[in-house]
């Protein structure tokens, strides 16, 4: 398996990944004792003749850290929350049959990086559509060597050790046939009242066969037409088969825009590099 150093992936453009408890309540700050992991790319998508995926991964932290990496399925709610489930909702078919992970456990040194291999397979039988499940890298906690004894632990007779699971999930999909989705901005509104920061809402409507994925971009154009970039949210997905996401995102009160006067420009842009517009929409403001 390949292996590269800790300067070469970190001159890449990476995804930062603090382990988190995964589907738990675990504050952050625990979770960093088990080591925090580096993951480029943050999501992976397999079509056309696409068969295989490289997922680069870096311990960034000062103890070894050993991961063992699986398979789970996640939906997405409306109001973009996360909730695990065991069997395929309609419309949204699970990946993992046809996918295979190598390694499927990595131990990786202070400041150490590794390949891991992502691999399509027996796609022939596939019906046309998107095949989405979760890649779970859930870190394996430190066992004290037998025999030596945690100074910090008091004498008793009964005893119970609650040790909890750290992990995180990144999304892995594999899409059949040519992709038919769109997606629309509806319902905007701008919040001025609630709150010393100005929030707007909006809904994205997907309709079609696959999820939508991509970067929104808000804009104040003042009445005498300058554009002030207000908001920028990188990598929100509107997952199939979902057919609304509800938004809410803060503005930058600090950008100097006058948010009683002119209009917010919403646009939802996509990440392939033809910076393309897959929807967008506007909204006076007084």
């Amino acid at each position: 398996m390949k292996l590269f150093t800790y300067q070469q992936f970190a001159s890449k453009r990476t995804f930062f990944i603090c382990l988190v408890a995964a589907f738990t309540g675990v504050p952050t700050g625990k979770a960093q004792a088990q080591g925090d992991l580096l993951i480029m790319p943050k999501r992976i998508v397999l079509e056309g003749g696409k068969r295989s995926e490289n997922l680069n991964l870096a311990n960034i932290g000062n103890d070894t850290a050993t991961y063992v990496i699986s398979f789970v399925h996640v939906k997405m709610n409306e109001d973009g929350t996360i909730e695990n489930i065991t069997e395929p909702e309609v419309g949204q078919p699970f990946a993992d049959k046809n996918l295979r992970i190598f390694p499927r456990m990595v131990t990786l040194g202070p400041k150490e990086s590794q390949v891991v291999k992502v691999q399509v397979s027996k796609t022939g039988d596939l019906a046309n559509g998107e095949y989405r499940s979760n890649i779970y890298f859930r870190a394996v906690p430190k066992e004290m060597p037998l025999g030596e004894n945690d100074p910090k632990k008091k004498d008793s007779s009964f005893s119970v050790k609650i040790i909890p699971i750290f992990g995180i999930s990144i999304p892995a999909i594999i899409r059949i046939g040519e992709p038919n989705v769109k997606v629309d901005i509806a319902n905007v509104s701008l919040d001025l009242n609630s709150d010393t920061v100005p929030v707007v809402t909006f809904s994205f409507i997907r309709s079609g066969n696959m999820s939508a994925y991509g970067d929104i971009n808000i804009d104040h154009i003042s009445p005498y037409g300058k554009a002030t970039r207000v908001a920028n949210m990188k990598g929100v997905a509107v997952y199939n088969p979902n057919s609304k996401r509800i938004m809410r995102i803060k503005l930058d009160r600090r950008a100097g825009a006058d948010f009683t006067s002119g209009k917010l420009k919403i646009n939802y842009v996509d990440q392939s590099g033809k910076n393309s517009i897959i929807a967008q929409n506007e909204i006076q403001v007084k």
